[in-house]
């Protein structure tokens, strides 16, 4: 009789599985499919297809039976959430998904479909610099990056012209140039902000950020199917237009259509197996989400990129005779050093002048100030520095404080403002082992998986960092002559601003890290992570690009190596 169990493995045998469909799952999925490998993405959510698994894109605020707001009892499902949206509800987690416990208040928030957080990511695309990857080993917190900017420079260039990226090349050498389409125009507001900033603060620069929009699509980009972005501003629906970058307008389809990529929606990831006496990892075990049954796939390279807290979790559930303690975790330091970014300082203020102006459209991106504390020298009590996020526009405002008719008409009839200005910081913060995750010995969420513990809470750094930027932000704005300035510490948990980084790290040293230069496991050399859960630090600008770019690279090696053997 024919060996059925044989053949039943041999058809959930692949060259590639990437666990995860998000922004650096998408990249890895599609450079191994253009490199031909017949590969398995593994998605933990429902399937989402580009255009058709849109349903809320361009739709009118009156096609909402709540206008846009979430009704007490549905909030009821997702944690009593305050920030839930009728636009966005269908990507919300129910709390019953994957509850974890929180030993300190942390606010996790995941993407649970095809192509993860990438549909509803804020698109921001600026480069790391040496500044940023060299912070680590001068200030002697976390340790030293096996890389630097030179390593990343051309795979930057390489996922900028395939994604899309408007901006301006701003020379600064503290947030390196990238491959640009023309930027988005600074409101009248903004360039008089940036003018000040020239004229008071020589080390300040406002330049428009940089983000993942399609301003002038070039022949790549036609090929993916995607056109200019129409600056509707309702990005996180889904945009039919593909007019900004996310897994499913771009790199799924695209390694769809080389034929050798097979996409697994309802796959929850238990762990990848690992075979003591081959001494690698020979497969991943998922359950499926509907049938509860536990089924195994098998390929000899493996691309971890489930997003930061599940890949260390992973990892970490991931045992054997040869990793009892989590899948090439000799050094201890699994799922430890959790970071993330600081965005607990906002503020906003008024400007009188401009009476004659208005904006004329909608802006899908913001204006930026690049860090500028803590660059060549120490200069401050506070390890580390701070971006910050500007945006400026100009309200229409209705008398309310009568009623009648005159009421209706000051409804009806709303009168401009004042122009106004916001502010918002965004923090490196400096990994700690404190903060960490680890597995629940007894607790299990509905599919069996040991529930997350995350312990993770402030330093007196991020509080102090906190106050800089107040200050600061304050001095900027009263040297522009603003007016009703408000700048405050929202004392927001940890997690708030969704970039988690760090349990895997990169470095030199098996004893204290996870990951060599190539984000491979030191002692599981068929086991890449390329999500956040790599990085060393967290630097303070947003990290997406830096981990396609980072997947990119990693595949390349990946595939090299594989052919040389090595395994």
């Amino acid at each position: 009789m024919p060996d059925n169990t044989a053949d039943s493995a041999k058809k959930r045998t692949y060259d590639a599985i990437v666990i995860g469909s998000g922004a650096s799952g998408g990249w890895a999925a599609k450079e191994l499919c253009d490199k031909g490998l017949k590969t398995l993405v593994l998605e933990r959510g429902r399937e989402v297809k580009h255009i058709k698994d849109y349903p809320n894109a361009s739709k009118p605020p009156w096609d909402f039976e709540h206008r846009g707001t979430v009704t007490i009892e549905e909030r009821k499902n997702h944690h009593n959430a305050t920030f839930l949206r009728e636009e966005t509800l269908n990507w919300a987690l129910p709390d019953d998904e994957q509850p974890y416990i929180q030993e300190k208040p942390f606010r996790w928030v995941r993407g649970y479909h095809m192509g993860g957080k990438s549909l509803l990511w804020a698109r921001q695309t600026q480069r790391w610099s040496d500044f940023d990857f060299e912070g680590p080993v001068r200030d002697g917190f976390a340790v030293d990056w096996p890389i630097r900017y030179k390593d990343l420079e051309s795979w930057y260039s390489y996922v900028e012209k395939f994604a899309g990226i408007a901006g301006n090349r701003d020379g600064l050498a503290e947030l390196p140039d990238s491959e640009v389409m023309p930027g988005f125009e600074m409101s009248c507001v903004e360039m008089y902000f940036r003018d000040s900033l020239k004229k008071n603060f020589a080390d300040r620069h406002l330049i428009q950020a940089r983000c993942a929009h399609l301003t002038d699509p070039q022949p790549i980009h036609q090929q993916q199917g995607r056109t200019k972005c129409q600056n509707q501003t309702m990005c996180n629906r889904g945009c039919v237009f593909g007019g900004y970058f996310s897994s499913n307008a771009s790199t799924l389809p695209w390694a769809e259509r080389t034929g050798n990529l097979t996409i697994r929606p309802h796959s929850v990831v238990h762990s990848v197996i690992y075979d003591d006496k081959k001494g690698k990892a020979t497969g991943v075990r998922v359950i499926d989400a509907t049938s509860k049954e536990m089924i195994e796939f098998y390929a000899p390279v493996i691309f971890v990129n489930a997003s930061t807290l599940n890949s260390s979790a992973i990892l970490l559930n991931s045992t054997s005779s040869r990793f009892p303690n989590g899948l090439s975790n000799d050094s201890g330091l699994l799922g430890k050093f959790i970071s993330w970014h600081n965005y607990r300082g906002k503020g906003g203020a008024e400007f009188e002048g401009f009476k004659d102006k208005r904006t004329d459209g909608r802006n899908p991106s913001n204006s930026y100030i690049p860090r500028f504390r803590n660059l060549r020298k120490q200069d401050t009590d506070f390890l580390r520095g701070y971006a910050i996020g500007i945006g400026g526009g100009r309200s229409f405002d209705s008398d309310t404080s009568m009623i009648g008719d005159q009421l209706r008409e000051n409804l009806l009839h709303p009168q401009p403002g004042n122009w106004h200005i916001s502010s918002w910081m965004m923090g490196e913060c400096v990994p700690l082992e404190k903060n960490h995750l680890r597995l629940h010995p007894d607790l299990k969420d509905k599919y069996g998986i040991p529930q997350i513990i995350l312990s993770c809470e402030w330093s007196e750094n991020d509080d102090k960092m906190v106050q800089d930027y107040i200050e600061q932000s304050t001095a900027m704005f009263e040297k522009a002559g603003f007016i009703n300035i408000k700048i405050n510490d929202t004392k927001s948990p940890p997690g708030s601003d969704i970039h988690e980084m760090g349990g895997v790290r990169m470095g030199h040293d098996p004893k204290t890290s996870l990951l060599n230069k190539w984000n491979q496991l030191h002692h599981c050399k068929n086991v890449f992570v390329t999500d956040g859960a790599c990085m060393t630090s967290t630097s303070c600008q947003n990290p997406t690009l830096t981990y396609m770019a980072m997947t990119a690279r990693a595949v390349n090696y990946a595939v090299e190596e594989r052919k040389k053997g090595n395994i």
